[in-house]
């Protein structure tokens, strides 16, 4: 679930659902979407701070939970669809303190932050070719022009594991700090953005960040590809055997 917590400008999304590794549900992820619309338009929100639990930022997408909504491989009003364009249209700063799991979606949401705060058991993995899938996220743009082609490749493409140094080497992660310091690094980080003058803050963000039409084009050819991947032989094989093994573990 999204717990939500606001104080002197800064608002904390707090993704808690340890018993599932913060699996992401449709209801989870249109919380994250309300909360990052709503800030866009509320000038008491000067930054979020999104945060999960120890050991799981996030396991990435409650795969049963998303196999109902997107049964059809329509993908056009799915939750996870309307999170990652509010992503993309966010105007207020972004923070993450990520410890342990950050998979999938749980990777890629981190291009579109402002600050990554990560602990050393922090894991970054994206399994979307695994899956018979593509990149999302507009990750596929992010990725490459923040790492490089080769090690974009190798986190979207080859699905390798990076860890917190490979991360902060390839640029989206900022810091690496203890388990138990990190929420409070990140939290620092946080209030010193909210303490500045706010719309000079929205106006060098947004300058910074530049023209997003090229960003709204990807993600939309990513959701396109997605769903028409959704619908192959090979993607349902996989996810077969994925809530299989998660069955026979569970």
């Amino acid at each position: 679930m999204i717990e939500i917590h606001r104080e002197a400008g800064v608002e904390t999304l707090r993704l808690n659902r340890p018993a599932k590794k913060n699996a992401l549900t449709g209801e989870m992820y249109t919380a994250l979407a309300e909360a990052l619309e709503r800030g866009n338009a509320d000038p008491e929100v000067r930054v979020h701070l999104v945060c999960g639990v120890p050991g799981a930022f996030t396991s990435g997408n409650d795969i049963a939970d998303f196999l109902a909504f997107a049964a059809d491989g329509n993908m056009a009003d799915a939750p996870v669809v309307r999170f990652l364009r509010a992503l993309a249209a966010c105007e207020t700063p972004i923070v993450a303190a990520v410890d342990g799991l950050a998979i999938g979606v749980g990777t890629t949401m981190l291009f579109h932050c402002d600050m990554v705060f990560a602990s050393p058991r922090a894991l970054f993995k994206t399994p979307f070719i695994d899956l018979g899938l593509v990149p999302e996220a507009g990750a596929s743009l992010l990725a490459p022009a923040r790492m490089g082609h080769s090690r974009a490749f190798e986190l979207l493409c080859l699905g390798e594991s990076f860890d917190p140094v490979m991360a902060k080497a390839a640029g989206f992660v900022n810091h690496i700090a203890p388990e138990e310091d990190l929420e409070a690094r990140a939290l620092t980080c946080a209030r010193a953005i909210a303490a500045k003058p706010a719309e000079a803050m929205r106006l060098s963000r947004s300058l910074l960040i530049g023209d997003r039409s090229a960003l709204r084009e990807r993600m939309e050819e990513e959701i396109r590809l997605f769903a028409e991947c959704l619908r192959s032989d090979t993607a349902r094989r996989a996810f077969a055997a994925f809530l299989d093994k998660a069955g026979k573990t569970g």
